[in-house]
């Protein structure tokens, strides 16, 4: 295929993680070096930024800062969680994207993010292909929950997972300080997916984790579920459990309904606002146990922990934003880079790429014979796929005792 010379441009979209802008390095630092991409810009807030035409000139940026990225956690562009129109219905943001693109002279569009943000690819890739303008789109791949379909894993997911397990042994030390039994619950992301919650049977597998995990995937009894806490309870003085905040009940209903209308409200792609699980659960397991139930809700730490980094996962995004720009530049659109997992007893993951097609708008769960027979647990399958994910150390150079993040100057971009 012909070189083809423009400029390029990167945003951010959806929850951030704390490898994000690892994947971030990897496509500006890539970019600046390859002869075809004139410009590099970023946009800010994603999608958004370039329909409101603000971005950043990536090359006023300082070579040091954009290597800190590695290291700094959240989004350093900004995110956005906008959802595009169906062009057959509202071709309205297309024309405007259009525009940009023709402005800025833009022939490369690479988006990080998860399933509605490989949905946004997708339509970005047909609507200039339809228009006739040549303008090479990739998906980089970013979310937490690691239920984007056609990749063994996503990048986000590993340093999660580590700060989960982590925090789950050190809340497990702490729960057992005073000789007064306890019942902790542990409340971790995910809405239809349970791979983060998932996460907590790494402390398991050490002595030091949760007594039952609770997952979207599987119905939620709530009935089973205080008969076995109240037994545990009995017969260990202390028990722990991590649920999703998605658990549902056999009829749908989400478990954090039953004493919060949280889940009544809606983002803009229609997702349940969901939270206060643990606050839920821990009043009806007092009310059954009599025991002392503490609620914890780990939220947004499990997403910007850098401190506590999977050097893997942070190898691997900027490695994903990398090579979505070689491809890119090698002709391949409409394209999500993946990972795909060699046999064997050693961890070894190759790049594959899927197209967009086939991984928009669909998520992938954890399959049901990784999770032990009562649905109470995670079996030996689960922990030989996760402990490769939470292998090495990253964390942020320190000054002074606090961790050093990037400073993006974010010098606006001009014609």
């Amino acid at each position: 295929m012909s070189e083809l010379k423009g400029a390029c441009v990167f945003g951010q979209s959806g929850g951030p993680t704390s490898v994000i802008n690892a994947s971030a390095a990897g496509v500006f630092q890539e970019a600046l070096k390859q002869g075809c991409i004139t410009k590099v810009y970023g946009a800010a807030h994603g999608i958004k930024g370039v329909l409101d035409e603000k971005l950043y000139d990536i090359e006023k940026e300082d070579f040091s800062e954009l290597e800190l990225l590695k290291t700094t956690p959240s989004s350093a562009l900004g995110s956005v969680r906008y959802k595009l129109k169906s062009a057959e219905d509202d071709e309205t943001d297309y024309k405007r994207l259009l525009e940009v693109f023709k402005k800025y002279g833009v022939r490369y569009f690479f988006y990080n993010g998860g399933n509605d943000s490989m949905d946004t690819c997708n339509k970005i890739s047909k609507y200039m292909l339809k228009a006739g303008y040549e303008c090479r789109v990739m998906g980089v791949p970013k979310t937490i929950d690691n239920d984007l379909w056609g990749t063994d894993h996503c990048p986000g997911y590993g340093s999660a997972a580590k700060y989960i397990a982590t925090s789950t042994m050190e809340v497990y030390q702490d729960a057992r300080v005073y000789d007064r039994g306890t019942i902790t619950i542990l409340e971790i992301m995910g809405r239809n997916a349970g791979w983060l919650t998932a996460a907590a049977s790494l402390a398991a597998s050490r002595g030091a984790g949760p007594d039952l995990i609770y997952l979207p995937e599987m119905a939620f009894d709530l009935d089973n579920y205080l008969q076995r806490v109240s037994d545990i309870y009995k017969k260990n003085n202390y028990v722990i459990i991590a649920a999703s905040e998605g658990i549902m009940d056999k009829d749908g209903k989400y478990i954090s309904e039953y004493g919060s209308d949280l889940a009544k409200m809606k983002d803009s792609f229609g997702h349940s606002q969901l939270g206060g699980l643990a606050a839920t659960l821990a009043d009806i397991t007092k009310q059954s146990t009599g025991a002392k139930v503490r609620a914890i809700e780990f939220s947004l730490l499990q997403r910007c922990a850098a401190h506590l980094g999977s050097k893997t996962d942070v190898d691997e995004a900027y490695l994903a934003g990398q090579m979505a720009v070689r491809y890119a530049v090698e002709g391949k659109t409409d394209y999500m880079v993946a990972f795909e997992r060699e046999e064997g007893a050693a961890y070894k993951c190759n790049i594959r790429l899927v197209k967009l097609d086939d991984v928009a708008n669909k998520e992938k769960k954890i399959p049901r014979e990784w999770i032990n027979e009562e649905g109470t647990g995670m079996n030996e399958q689960y922990l030989r796929y996760a402990f490769p994910l939470v292998q090495g150390e990253s964390r942020p150079p320190f000054e002074n005792g606090l961790p050093r993040f990037a400073k993006l100057k974010k010098v606006l971009a001009s014609i």
